[in-house]
């Protein structure tokens, strides 16, 4: 597994992380306790550093099993655990953005996760006036200094608020953003000025919610409690979290286009995975898993040598042609 530095943070993070919404079991189907710490140690193994999770996810239920996950590692300080608040439904918005919430979410999250302080706390995709007001991430300046969070980032929506993040918060360490063959935006917006700035680029939906892992068909089925069911055209929160933003046909019918150019033994979800991480920008993606087994595939991306030039130009040239008409939500 290769690292990365981690922006500004004086730390190094694996270049292939762990997203743990999946974990949560509330909006990625189901998962026991059981199947979330096989796949927390079989990412450890295959040299995985960086978990990201938030307190949403499962209502703690994520940041708890991470939290059990760490105690048993006598190595659990080479791990970079990043957390976002914001988003939880007590007391919900726009209360969550007050100072006595913003430190109530920090000590329920250190408590969970069992750590004294909070590698990297991240705004969970907040609305864009709250951002702008800048008040969330001047609670978050007061606990640094009181040293309960040693970073603060932003995960944000759309290249707008990514780019007023890296213009206005002091001490921005990071941001976390959607990226993938679907979704190149970020290439031509936000990738030059981060860099400049030495933010870190966390890229979250790597794998457009399965589309690029090339299993999914027209038919394919979810569970009910599976946002791929219940948020598909954006009814509960940003379509863009949900297929990229794509129609679910439509994705499978751009993922299947893709599939003869996947080279040599990769997996699809491998070539996805290092067409993202042959961007200096990116410090890490992190794909989602909730088996042993795709934890390790996906760690195994970092091993593949960069895709070619010429491969590179032919999928800006599909994005541009085939893909960008199609994306929506937030961009």
């Amino acid at each position: 597994m290769k690292m990365r530095p981690f922006g500004t943070a004086g730390v190094e993070v694996s270049e292939v992380g762990l997203g743990t919404w999946q974990l949560g079991g509330t909006e990625w189907g189901s998962v026991s306790d059981q199947q979330a710490l096989d796949a927390l140690r079989a990412a450890a193994e295959a040299g995985v550093t960086f978990i990201d999770t938030a307190d949403i996810y499962g209502l703690g239920r994520s940041e708890t099993l991470i939290g059990r996950f760490l105690k048993e590692r006598p190595d659990r300080g080479r791990f970079f655990v990043a957390t976002k608040l914001g988003r939880h439904p007590d007391p919900g918005w726009p209360e969550n953005f007050t100072r006595k919430a913003v430190f109530q979410h920090t000590e329920n999250s250190l408590r969970r996760l069992g750590v004294d302080a909070l590698d990297l706390t991240q705004t969970h995709c907040i609305p864009l006036d709250m951002i702008e007001r800048g008040r969330v991430f001047e609670h978050l300046g007061e606990l640094q200094r009181q040293g309960k969070i040693k970073a603060l980032g932003a995960s944000v929506e759309s290249m707008d608020e990514a780019l007023w993040c890296l213009e206005h918060v002091e001490g921005l360490a990071s941001l976390q953003i959607i990226f993938n063959v679907f979704r190149q935006k970020p290439v031509d917006v936000l990738f030059g000025p981060a860099l400049q700035k030495h933010v870190a680029v966390i890229v979250r939906l790597p794998l457009a919610s399965g589309l690029l892992s090339g299993r999914l068909t027209a038919d394919t089925t979810f569970a009910e409690n599976d946002h791929r069911t219940f948020n598909r055209d954006g009814q509960r929160f940003n379509v863009g979290e949900t297929f990229a933003g794509l129609p679910f046909a439509k994705g499978v019918e751009l993922a299947d286009m893709l599939k003869p150019l996947v080279p040599g033994r990769a997996t699809m979800a491998q070539f996805a995975l290092r067409w993202c991480l042959d961007f200096d920008a990116v410090t890490t993606v992190i794909p989602g898993a909730k088996r042993p087994e795709q934890a390790r595939s996906n760690a195994g991306a970092s091993d593949l040598p960069p895709l070619s030039p010429a491969l590179h130009r032919q999928l800006r040239r599909f994005y541009d042609d085939e893909v960008a008409a199609f994306v929506r939500g937030k961009y």
